[in-house]
C-alpha cells in the first residue's frame, strides 16, 4: 500500500489483505449448508426435475380448459422418461383423453390437446408415441 495516498498499487495487494485463501469453498457451520452446496443441490434438482411446459403448451392448456391432476402429471413424466429410454426425440404422449407432444431431450411439453378436439387424430413430426 502506498502509505502517502493510502491507495493500493495492485489487485494482488487488495486480494492479499481482504481475501483469505481458505475462504473459497469454505464449509458452513454444522447443520447448515454453504451457498455452493445449496446451488449444486438446486441445479441437480432442476436437471432431473419434472417436465416443463412451453409457453405455447401452457396457452393451449388454458384455452382448452385442461387441468391435469398430480397423478396425470406423474404419468406424463413417466411416459417422457420411457420415451427418453427408447431414444425418442419428439414423442406423442397420450394420457387419458389428453394428447401431448413432448420434446424429449429438453423435457418440454410443446403442445397439448384434448383428443375429443382432434377430428382426424393425425399427429406429425413425431418419432414415437407413448400411451399411458
Amino acid at each position: 500500500m502506498n502509505k502517502i495516498s493510502k491507495q493500493f498499487s495492485s489487485i494482488e495487494q487488495v486480494a492479499g489483505q481482504y481475501l483469505t485463501r481458505g475462504s473459497q469453498g469454505a464449509k458452513a457451520p454444522d447443520g447448515e449448508m454453504s451457498f455452493g452446496e445449496i446451488l449444486k443441490k438446486k441445479q441437480s434438482v432442476n436437471e432431473d426435475s419434472a417436465l416443463k411446459f412451453s409457453k405455447h403448451a401452457s396457452m393451449r392448456l388454458q384455452a382448452r380448459n385442461i387441468e391435469l391432476s398430480s397423478e396425470q402429471k406423474e404419468r406424463l413424466e413417466t411416459a417422457a422418461e420411457k420415451a427418453e429410454a427408447k431414444g425418442m426425440r419428439e414423442s406423442l404422449v397420450i394420457v387419458d383423453t389428453y394428447s401431448f407432444i413432448v420434446n424429449v431431450p429438453n423435457k418440454t411439453v410443446v403442445t397439448a390437446m384434448d383428443q375429443t378436439e382432434s377430428e382426424e387424430n393425425i399427429y406429425t413430426n413425431i418419432d414415437g408415441a407413448v400411451i399411458i
